[in-house]
Formats: C-alpha cells, sequence, structure tokens
C-alpha cells in the first residue's frame, strides 16, 4: 500500500495549508451563521432546511482544494518524480482523494453540531442522512481530480465555478419550484439536488431509505462515475 505514504503527505499539506482550511471548514460555516439569521423571514433559511444545502457548497470548496493540490503537484517536479513509482493511475487519485474526507467528514459535523444549538432537528435516520452526504462527498472529490488532472492552478479557479452553480441553483438555499419546471427537471439530471432532496426528506418528513431509495441511487451512480473519471484522466495525463 505504498499510496499510504503519499496520502499520508497530502493530508498534512491540505491541514497545514490555511487557504484550504478556511475555504472548507471557516467558510461554509460562516454562511450557514450568516443565512440562518434570515429564517425568520423564509423558511428556506431555517437550520433544518438550510444544513444539507451548507454542506453541499462545503463540499464544493473541497473541489478546489483537492483539485488544486492535484494540479499544484502535477505542474512541479514533485509529481513527475513520483510518477516513476510503481503505482497505478487509481493510486494517485486514492492518494490525492483520500485525505479529503476527513475534511468533509468535519464540514458535516460542524455544520450539523453547529445546527443542532440553533434548532436542527432530524425527524428520521441520521446514520441515512450521513450516508448520503458521505457518498456525495465522495462524488465532489471525484470532481476535483478530473479537474485538477486536467487543468492548471490558473484555470482551477474559474472552472470549479461549473460546479458552484449547479449546486447553489440544485435547491441549495432557493427552492427550485421558483425556476420553473422545465429547470426544475434539467437539475434533477444531476446529483445535487437528488441530494438535497434525499436529506431534507429523511431530516423532516422522517422518510425511510425506500422512500429516497431513487435519489440514493443517482447520488451514488454519479459520485461512482466522477471518481472513474479522476482516474481516467489521471491515467490520460501519465500517457502525456
Amino acid at each position: 500500500m505504498r499510496f499510504l505514504e503519499l496520502a499520508k503527505r497530502n493530508l498534512k499539506e491540505s491541514f497545514l495549508d490555511p487557504l484550504s482550511l478556511g475555504l472548507t471548514i471557516a467558510l461554509p460555516i460562516g454562511l450557514f451563521f450568516i443565512l440562518q439569521t434570515l429564517g425568520r423571514i423564509e423558511d428556506l433559511f431555517k437550520p433544518t432546511m438550510l444544513a444539507p444545502g451548507i454542506v453541499l457548497f462545503g463540499f464544493v470548496m473541497i473541489v478546489f482544494s483537492s483539485g488544486f493540490l492535484l494540479a499544484r503537484d502535477r505542474e512541479s517536479s514533485l509529481l513527475a518524480r513520483m510518477l516513476t513509482a510503481p503505482l497505478r493511475p487509481s493510486d494517485f487519485i486514492a492518494a490525492y482523494a483520500l485525505p479529503f474526507i476527513p475534511i468533509g467528514i468535519i464540514q458535516v459535523a460542524a455544520i450539523y453540531g453547529i445546527g443542532s444549538f440553533l434548532g436542527l432537528r432530524i425527524s428520521g435516520n441520521v446514520g441515512l442522512v450521513m450516508l448520503i452526504l458521505f457518498v456525495m462527498c465522495c462524488g465532489y472529490i471525484g470532481i476535483g481530480m478530473i479537474l485538477g488532472s486536467l487543468v492548471s492552478t490558473r484555470q482551477l479557479g474559474f472552472t470549479y465555478m461549473i460546479v458552484l452553480f449547479p449546486t447553489i441553483f440544485s435547491g441549495a438555499w432557493m427552492p427550485v419550484d421558483m425556476m420553473g419546471e422545465g429547470f426544475n427537471r434539467v437539475v434533477h439530471c444531476l446529483p445535487f439536488a437528488h441530494a438535497l432532496d434525499a436529506t431534507r426528506a429523511i431530516m423532516i418528513d422522517g422518510a425511510g431509505f425506500s422512500d429516497i431509495a431513487t435519489n440514493f441511487l443517482w447520488v451514488l451512480g454519479y459520485s461512482v462515475a466522477f471518481l472513474a473519471l479522476g482516474v481516467l484522466s489521471f491515467k490520460r495525463r501519465m500517457l502525456e
């Protein structure tokens, strides 16, 4: 398991980078505090409705941080030297993806922990909510691996917006129904709206797995596809 040494190095890099920690942890928490104060005006901004959207926003920040780390090493001589090691593309992607799973867990724990003091309630199975968010987090990390393999660090600051906007407009903190039926259908072709629908159904209505199984399969299918594309994208770079 030689990739674990590289994963340990990347984990240290992630937690020692103040910009990365600020984007992935501090920024979502700050946004949560700001938006939840509007809960007295709009029900969508109440902690129970808002928390899943803020978590997904935090995952978008993971896309940027994970992609930036991979792109930076790819542009330097470090990754070029590591490519001489007997590691497969999947090993490299695992080494860059695994360190961001703890960050995603911290994000979820922080948002839901703070939310519990602000009135957040979960009517259904907490473990099911965490499972959906964990799988979705892996999907966002997969997107980060795709971008980190294909674009430069300079380009990443713009290209990660292709994930930010669909996440926000999938109902993160604004009703999708306001955009019209056509828009609703479009965003439900992506996993983000399904993740939000499923978590909110569990938290508010007490839905069980059978009720959100279709949503979960959308999230799982996309997450597996994103991670697989991350490996293929990196393999393409190795062959260049």
